[in-house]
C-alpha cells in the first residue's frame, strides 16, 4: 500500500502553517474484512475501505483538533479550518505542543504481508467455516458454537509536522477466534480462543480449535471451590492479561494525574527480583512491532521493571514534557484522535521451564482458564484486584477438578511481589504482548465455605 499520496497530503497541510502555529497532520488508509460464521453458514460479511485525516493545530499553548473521513482537498481544507477554530476556544496549557525530533533512529521493520490482499474472500470464508465446523464436531458434548470470527486488515499511515517530523508505515494483520458452548446440567460452560498473524497463512487453526473445544470440555462438572489461599498458574494468555493490567498503570498520563499506585516509586523494588518487563516495539517477532509511534518518533525499547525494580514510565511528548522525562516514543493514536501514551509491544523476560513443569511444581493451586470482570474488578488507582475465574485445581503437581464461579482477590502491588516462578517459553500473542507463563503465590480464592 503506497504511502506517498498520504504523506504528500500531510505535507501540503503543514506548509499552510502560519508563523505562530504548530501543525501536525496524520493520514491513513485501510482495507478490512470481517466474517462471522454460525451453524455452518456465513452469518455476516463486511468489507470496508477507510480514509481519514487528523489535523492538530497549536497556537500559544492552545490546541485544536479536527478529523475527517476523506482526503478530498476541500474536506482537508475544512479540517484545517476546524482545527484552527477549535484552538481559539481551548484553554492554555503550557505543556501543549507537537513532538520534536529527538535523534533516535527508527528500526526498519517489515510489517506488510501480501497474503491479506492475495487471499480471496471465498478462502477467508472457508477459514471461518472450517474452524466453526471443527469445533462443533470436536466432541458430542459440545452443544454449539456461539460464534467464529475471521478478520483482517491492510493499512498505511503517514504523518508530517512543522517540527520537521515525517513518518510512514504500512502493515497487515489477520485473526480468527472461536467461542464454544457445552451443556453442563442446567448450566452452560463457555470457552474461547483466538490466534493472529500478519496474514491468513500465519493463523494456527489447530490451536484455536483445540484450545476452544478442550477447555470447554475441561470445565464440564465445574463446581465452586472452597475458599483458600493458593498459587495461581497462568499460561501465556493469562500472564499477558495480568502483567498488561499492571504495565498499564505505568502510563505517564496516569502518573502525572496521580492515578497510578506506582507513581512515586521509581527506583524501588515493586516486584519479585526475577521479574523484568518493558515495551519493545522494535522486536520484529511481536505483533505490536512498529518503526514509529503515533507522533512520528522512532520506537525504542522502554524498560519498565528490571530485576523487580521500577525503572520508569512510558510517555508521549506531552507527558514527557510535563514529567521532565521526555517522550519514550510511546504515543499511540488513531487518525481520528489525539495521541496518548500507550503500550505497543509489552515483553516479559523468560525464566525457566514449561507450563507443564510449572504445574508439576505447584502443590496447591489453580490453573486459570478465564478471568472475568476485569473492567469492573480492577482499580488501577488503588491497585485493588478482584475478578472472577474458572479453571482446574492443582493438587500435588497434578491437575484436579474443574472450578468456576469463584473470585480471585489481591492487589496489583501484591501480585507483583508474589510471583514465584516464570516459565521459559515466550508466546507472541496477537495483542502484541510477548510473555511466558508464570506462577503467583498467596492469592485468595473465594468460593464456598
Amino acid at each position: 500500500m503506497d504511502t506517498d499520496e498520504l504523506l504528500s497530503i500531510a505535507r501540503k497541510v503543514v506548509e499552510q502553517a502560519k508563523p505562530t502555529e504548530e501543525i501536525e497532520v496524520a493520514c491513513s488508509r485501510s482495507r478490512s474484512t470481517s466474517i462471522k460464521a454460525y451453524d455452518g453458514d456465513v452469518e455476516s460479511l463486511t468489507t470496508a475501505e477507510n480514509l481519514a485525516i487528523g489535523v492538530r493545530v497549536l497556537v500559544d499553548g492552545r490546541e485544536g483538533f479536527a478529523s475527517a473521513g476523506s482526503i478530498n482537498p476541500d474536506v482537508v481544507e475544512g479540517a484545517l479550518a476546524d482545527a484552527r477554530d477549535n484552538a481559539r476556544f481551548a484553554e492554555v496549557d503550557p505543556h501543549a505542543g507537537i513532538a520534536r525530533p529527538d535523534g533516535v533512529e527508527p528500526v526498519e521493520i517489515d510489517l506488510w504481508r501480501d497474503g491479506v490482499d492475495a487471499t480471496s474472500i471465498d478462502d477467508k470464508i472457508a477459514i471461518a467455516l472450517e474452524v466453526e465446523r471443527r469445533v462443533r464436531d470436536y466432541d458430542p458434548r459440545i452443544t454449539g458454537v456461539r460464534t467464529v470470527r475471521y478478520g483482517d486488515s491492510a493499512g498505511a499511515f503517514a504523518l508530517a509536522s512543522t517540527a520537521g517530523i515525517e513518518a510512514t508505515t504500512v502493515g497487515t494483520s489477520a485473526s480468527v477466534s472461536a467461542q464454544a458452548l457445552a451443556a453442563d446440567g442446567d448450566r452452560t460452560q463457555i470457552s474461547h480462543a483466538y490466534d493472529g498473524g500478519r496474514e491468513p497463512s500465519d493463523l494456527d487453526l489447530d490451536f484455536v480449535v483445540d484450545r476452544t473445544a478442550s477447555r470447554v470440555l475441561d470445565l464440564l462438572g465445574a463446581t465452586k471451590p472452597r475458599t483458600a489461599r493458593l498459587s495461581l498458574v497462568l499460561d501465556s494468555h493469562g500472564a499477558a492479561t495480568v502483567i498488561g493490567l499492571i504495565a498499564g498503570t505505568l502510563s505517564g498520563l496516569r502518573v502525572i494525574k496521580g492515578r497510578s499506585p506506582f507513581a512515586d516509586r521509581r527506583g524501588e523494588s515493586i516486584a519479585a527480583p526475577m521479574l523484568s518487563f518493558g515495551d519493545d516495539a522494535t522486536d520484529p517477532d511481536s505483533f505490536g512491532a512498529d518503526s514509529h509511534d503515533g507522533e512520528g518518533l522512532a520506537c525504542r525499547p522502554v524498560p519498565l521493571v528490571e530485576g523487580g525494580v521500577l525503572q520508569g514510565f512510558f510517555h508521549d511528548s506531552y507527558t514527557g514534557r510535563r514529567s521532565g522525562d521526555g517522550s519514550t516514543g510511546s504515543a499511540v493514536r488513531g487518525t481520528r484522535g489525539l495521541p496518548a501514551p500507550g503500550l505497543h509491544a509489552l515483553h516479559v523476560a523468560p525464566g525457566d521451564g514449561s507450563l507443564d513443569e510449572l504445574i508439576a511444581g505447584t502443590e496447591s493451586g489453580l490453573l486459570v482458564y478465564t478471568l472475568d470482570g476485569l473492567h469492573s474488578g480492577v482499580n488501577a488507582v488503588s491497585g485493588d484486584f478482584s475478578v472472577g475465574a474458572s479453571g482446574r485445581m492443582i493438587r500435588n503437581g497434578e491437575l484436579a477438578e474443574p472450578v468456576s464461579e469463584c473470585t480471585i482477590a489481591s492487589t496489583l502491588q501484591r501480585l507483583l511481589l508474589d510471583i514465584s516462578r516464570i516459565g521459559g517459553e515466550v508466546e507472541h500473542l496477537p495483542s502484541g504482548t510477548s510473555t511466558p507463563p508464570l506462577v503467583i503465590d498467596n492469592v485468595t480464592l473465594s468460593g464456598s465455605n
